[in-house]
């Protein structure tokens, strides 16, 4: 039986799609989606030691602000699928059009954000907070706004690289622009190297600039004349009513999934809200520990979107059926890893919020003791959430993903916990068991869609011109 392992996983790591190739192309991205956990992570921990009242309104505000962006940044994410789909398809030329019909998107973002922006005091009198948070919710709220457009014009360009697999570009960029993050976070919250001491203000302004610092990079490689010769970046600006029409279509329900997911989310945090700071406070805390597991896995899901795009793009659905399951075997590993660490040693993911802070934190870490105890029973099955709904995305079938994950995210948590606290007064634990539900449910859905197999035929490019296939190199198919 050992025997038979080791041949299987020397097989698994050696074959085309299997664990070298997906650990070549996905730990960059696992490295730049880190990268933005732990510049929100260090952003909370700064916020933890400037005030309560900062870290609590940052949450709410900053989902809220995301509830806008996502569905841009799920539409734009999206030309991530087109760029692959056309590299398997070997159209490079048609590479640089898609990437410019995300750029326009990310102007008609940078409108919408500013128009919501002049709406965030409104939007925070309906939430109802108390009043020392909803003022702080505001400021952050309508900053953030501010930084809708360089934040999906980054999100659409980079793109451009991950979807050819030119993974570690992307890292180089997102690392960059996260230590610009930490430095101006440090500086602008606290007032040091002679900036302003501006606080949960400053954090906001933080994020903006790195955003745009992030979007002015990825432009200019881009732009490369290797890039501009090849993959039309330069001289396919014009926009192409088709290419745009295809993006809405497949992008849309995709940006509209993300972004009703995050409404969602948002109505649960603001449930909770509603419990207390103390409440929020450790739901917060909560979230942001379990963003440090959470954002690297999403990295993954890119790579398999990208590596099933890339095999739907030659017409070899099997291959793509094997690269999903490799992302799953060591999605499932990493997230074993990060239930363990927090069944074992909460305490060191909570620490670095109680360096400065003061001691009205200690009984909201508390709380985030027992609050990581429940991410711990969804761990696992939001690995095979992330994964399946990745490799449907990678082919095409974001409208079943973003029915089901609308009805499921409300009916199952959002509505549940509403009701739950408005008329039986519940705990903040059964709140989070609401959430786990949902986490649960979806992953087997979405499980028993890629079994189906309908998005095997599926394809987001135009004119797609089967090729000759080549068997994987280990001669291993597709399977578990």
């Amino acid at each position: 039986m050992r025997a038979r392992l080791i041949h299987y996983l020397r097989h698994r790591w050696a074959a085309d799609g299997g664990y070298r190739q997906f650990l070549t192309l996905a730990i960059p991205l696992i490295l730049s989606t880190a990268a933005w956990s732990v510049q929100h992570f260090v952003d909370r921990v700064f916020l933890a030691w400037y005030s309560t009242e900062a870290l609590a309104a940052s949450l709410p505000a900053g989902m809220a602000n995301f509830v806008i962006a996502s569905f841009f940044i799920g539409m734009a994410s999206y030309v991530n699928t087109f760029v692959a789909q056309y590299v398997g398809a070997r159209r490079p030329e048609r590479v640089g059009p898609a990437v410019w019909q995300g750029a326009y998107l990310a102007i008609l973002s940078g409108l919408v954000g500013l128009g919501v922006a002049w709406q965030s005091s409104a939007i925070f009198d309906f939430v109802g907070h108390d009043v020392a948070i909803r003022d702080e919710e505001v400021v952050y709220f309508r900053i953030l706004c501010y930084g809708l457009f360089p934040l999906i014009l980054a999100t659409t360009i980079s793109c451009f690289f991950s979807g050819r697999g030119q993974t570690l570009t992307v890292l180089a960029v997102n690392v960059s622009a996260t230590a610009l993050n930490i430095a101006l976070d440090y500086g602008l919250i606290f007032g040091h190297w002679g900036l302003p001491a501006w606080g949960i203000r400053g954090a906001a302004w933080a994020t903006n600039i790195a955003a745009l610092f992030s979007a002015v990079l990825f432009i200019a490689l881009m732009l490369q004349r290797r890039y501009r010769d090849e993959f039309a970046t330069l001289r396919g600006w014009r926009p192409d009513r088709d290419l745009f029409r295809r993006l809405v279509r497949f992008g849309g329900p995709n940006g509209l999934n993300f972004m009703f997911d995050m409404v969602g989310f948002s109505f649960f945090i603001l449930v909770v809200g509603h419990k207390g700071i103390l409440e929020l406070t450790a739901t917060n805390l909560a979230f942001s520990i379990n963003s440090l597991s959470f954002m690297p896995l999403m990295g993954g899901a890119i790579a398999v979107s990208t590596m099933v795009g890339l095999r739907l793009g030659r017409d070899d659905p099997d291959a793509a059926e094997y690269c999903t399951w490799t992302g799953l075997h060591l999605a499932l590993l990493y997230m074993g890893i990060m239930v363990l660490a927090y069944l074992s040693v909460p305490q060191l993911f909570l620490m670095p919020y109680g360096l400065a802070a003061g001691a009205d934190l200690d009984e909201a870490t508390e709380m985030a003791t027992l609050l990581l105890r429940v991410v711990a029973l969804y761990c696992l099955f939001d690995a095979v959430y992330i994964v399946f709904t990745a490799a449907l995305k990678g082919a095409g079938d974001t409208r079943y993903i973003m029915y089901v994950s609308i009805a499921l995210s409300w009916f199952i948590m959002a509505i549940p916990a509403i009701i739950a606290l408005t008329y039986f007064d519940a705990s903040i634990y059964v709140l989070w068991a609401f959430l786990c539900a949902y986490i649960i449910i979806a992953s087997i859905t979405f499980y028993l869609r890629f079994r189906a197999g309908r998005w095997r035929t599926m394809r987001v490019i135009e004119d797609v011109r089967p090729i000759e296939k080549k068997p994987p190199d280990s001669g291993i198919r597709a399977g578990h």
